[in-house]
């Protein structure tokens, strides 16, 4: 009796912390692809300290910002079409260290690949 008790009161305290998660996850911003309101660029307004011209939570408005510069350097922006991070590092030619919100529903640090960049900006 004592072992069912145990096996109980374990599968309660699972299934707390299962619920938990998911309400987390569902509370966590997501991009405007996937069923929430998009908000990269709202966390870059944020994370820079920097707010307008234009809506700059829609990412492609940071093609505005600041002076338009050749290539990734640490401190630049990388702006996507439907996305923007800030270089931490140049790792190769081609691939980038970057800081970004909204990266999977979360702020995130990780290499990604400059292809696609639309505009390099220079804060």
């Amino acid at each position: 009796m004592k072992l069912l008790g145990t096996a109980i009161f374990a599968f309660t305290i699972a299934a707390a912390i299962l619920l938990a998660g998911m309400l987390a996850a569902d509370a966590a911003p997501r991009h405007h692809h996937s069923h929430g309101l998009p908000w990269c660029g709202t966390w870059m307004e944020s994370h820079t300290g920097i707010h307008g011209p234009g809506n700059l939570a829609m990412a492609r408005e940071w093609a505005r910002v600041g002076h338009a510069v050749v290539g990734p350097a640490p401190g630049v922006i990388g702006v996507l079409p439907h996305h923007v991070f800030q270089v931490i590092q140049v790792l190769t030619s081609g691939m980038v260290l970057a800081i970004s919100g909204n990266d999977s529903g979360a702020v995130r640090t990780r290499p990604r690949t400059t292809a696609g960049v639309i505009a390099w900006r220079q804060l």
